[in-house]
């Protein structure tokens, strides 16, 4: 079955040409051209596979959208993929900050956004036939299968790609991982993505993860490293 993607997007013109050459690829598209029309989309069952949003519209900002996705249990773990005319880093920043899985500026050519559609998605999907579907480690527990962390049993509300950062982290522990290993290896591609953006999401992950957070060091001018054992005393 196709992924169907929802366009949150107020320029009647380019949303139609975005649906055009996403029909092209195969995939199935809905349109909305305010917040509120797009939250209503995102609500009808079946959700999106993934959504589309840019910043700038009429009724709300893009940012109080990918807010309230994210607090939503339908919509919590649909990935987003913001689109805007703002590239300043702030803005990527606060971006990531609301729970988006990737930041495209405009304008953009068809084929980046493809790319960036395909990453997001390949991310978000299913792992092929994980070695161990549920993980343990102090206090963190991990269900790949049904794609759940939980923190001394209480469920912590993870986006796609941040629970591709932690499990990347879990099987990786006690190993100290690059800030470009992990643009490569999480996100899927490198280009026009910067450090930054892994600094920002180690740092929504730990928060997320409160009592569990300190398990991801910062080892200073390299990268992160998992512990490799709960237990160990560790500066972050």
């Amino acid at each position: 079955m196709s992924a169907t993607i929802l366009i949150i997007e107020d320029e009647t013109d380019l949303a139609n040409t975005l649906a055009y050459n996403l029909r092209r690829e195969g995939y199935a598209t809905r349109l909305a051209a305010t917040g509120r029309a797009g939250l209503e989309q995102a609500r009808e069952p079946p959700p999106p596979d993934l959504v589309l949003l840019d910043l700038m519209l009429p009724d709300t900002s893009g940012f109080d959208v990918c807010r309230r996705l994210r607090a939503e249990e339908a919509t919590r773990r649909v990935p987003i993929i913001i689109l805007t005319a703002k590239g300043e880093e702030i803005d990527r920043v606060v971006g990531f900050e609301v729970g988006a899985d990737d930041y495209v500026t405009k304008p953009f050519s068809p084929r980046e956004l493809l790319l960036r559609i395909r990453a997001v998605l390949r991310r978000a999907g299913p792992d092929e036939a994980p070695p161990v579907e549920e993980t343990r480690f102090g206090r963190l527990r991990v269900d790949r299968a049904g794609h759940r962390a939980y923190v001394d049993d209480e469920e912590v509300v993870l986006t796609a790609l941040e629970f591709r950062l932690l499990t990347t982290f879990l099987d990786r522990r006690g190993r100290v991982q690059t800030r470009d290993a992990l643009l490569a290896d999480v996100w899927g591609y490198a280009a026009s993505v910067t450090t930054r953006t892994v600094d920002t999401h180690v740092k929504r992950l730990r928060e997320k993860l409160g009592d569990a957070g300190p398990y991801v060091e910062t080892v200073r001018g390299v990268g992160y490293r998992f512990r490799s054992h709960p237990d160990e005393a560790g500066e972050t």
